[in-house]
């Protein structure tokens, strides 16, 4: 039986692999302090702080892959002293911040990097722990590059923001369109991949991006999969930022908009991926998933990103 380690398996992405795992024959073992969750069933949760020197001492043995999903250097390097020599794969769960430029609409794996130099930073945290990682793994490891990551569950509350949206009546804020677009993975397809890599010794580096839509069909896709049949009002960029609406995600942002300067961060190339037997589900699926999520959730709960109905409306009042 593969013995497989999740370094984490108690967060949304962790849990998805390691579910993903659990389902295809493998013993898992999931390695975290388990407060953000609770491990799948059929798995093995090994509760530990990963700063204390003594993190690994429960995990030894050899192990036929093991998924490291984080970025943060107190605990990438300790792992790869302790389990490095012992692990037949690794995957480490990088992401297409890595990428110095964001207007090279379809780039590859070959794109400049930025300089990591100073781990406090996301992009620099992620280049320097595929470096670390290469430094000891060399051919036996996978750096997975996903773009964003959506599904059920979705602690960030960027792609829900808008099925939920939807799900509300009154004319609704967007952002200019023109020009844009969204590039999106779902979690389970995600995982899927990344379990299934790990049983292939897939090593290299790989985008795993999902396909290129624009958002106006994206808005669309939401709307119809939330039954909006209201009015989409399209505010221009200057105006949304005098109001003090943020780009991307965070409070008061109009999620997965981003500055015109930066739109090819949402064009990455995917033909690794599909090529390494990444498989994407339809737009209209995920939405339907994560719509009857946000419905079960609440459309009306606080959340992480995203207009309240309030500030919504009083920039539209303003803006028109």
């Amino acid at each position: 039986m593969r013995r497989v380690l999740v370094l984490g398996g108690t967060g949304w992405l962790g849990r998805e692999i390691a579910q993903r795992a659990v389902a295809e024959g493998a013993d898992v073992t999931c390695l975290a302090r388990g407060e953000s969750g609770s491990v799948p069933d059929g798995s093995r949760l090994v509760p530990v702080d990963r700063l204390s020197p003594y993190a690994y001492d429960g995990v030894t043995g050899q192990w036929d892959d093991v998924i490291e999903l984080s970025s943060d250097p107190r605990f990438v390097g300790p792992a790869l002293e302790a389990l490095a020599s012992s692990a037949a794969h690794w995957t480490l769960v990088s992401s297409v911040s890595v990428y110095s430029r964001n207007d090279e609409p379809d780039a590859d794996e070959s794109a400049a990097v930025v300089e990591p130099r100073d781990t406090s930073d996301y992009a620099d945290a992620k280049v320097a722990a595929e470096l670390i990682s290469l430094k000891h793994l060399g051919d036996r490891l996978l750096v997975a590059r996903p773009g964003l990551i959506v599904g059920p569950g979705d602690p960030s509350d960027r792609f829900g923001y808008w099925p939920a949206r939807f799900s509300r009546t009154g004319p609704a804020l967007m952002p200019t369109t023109a020009g844009r677009f969204v590039q999106a993975i779902d979690v389970s397809d995600l995982a899927s991949w990344i379990e299934r890599a790990g049983r292939d010794s897939l090593s290299g580096v790989v985008n795993a991006v999902g396909e290129v839509v624009s958002f106006s069909e994206f808005l669309r896709a939401a709307a119809a999969v939330a039954r909006y049949d209201g009015e989409l009002v399209e505010v221009a960029d200057d105006v949304l930022l005098a109001h003090d609406v943020g780009y991307w995600a965070g409070p008061r942002s109009l999620p997965l908009w981003l500055p015109l300067t930066d739109v090819a961060f949402a064009q990455r190339s995917g033909a690794a991926y599909l090529v390494s037997g990444g498989i994407r589900r339809s737009l209209s699926e995920t939405l339907s998933r994560v719509h009857a999520d946000e419905l079960a959730r609440g459309i009306d709960r606080e959340r992480r990103s995203g207009l309240s109905a309030v500030d919504e409306q009083a920039i539209l009042r303003s803006a028109h």
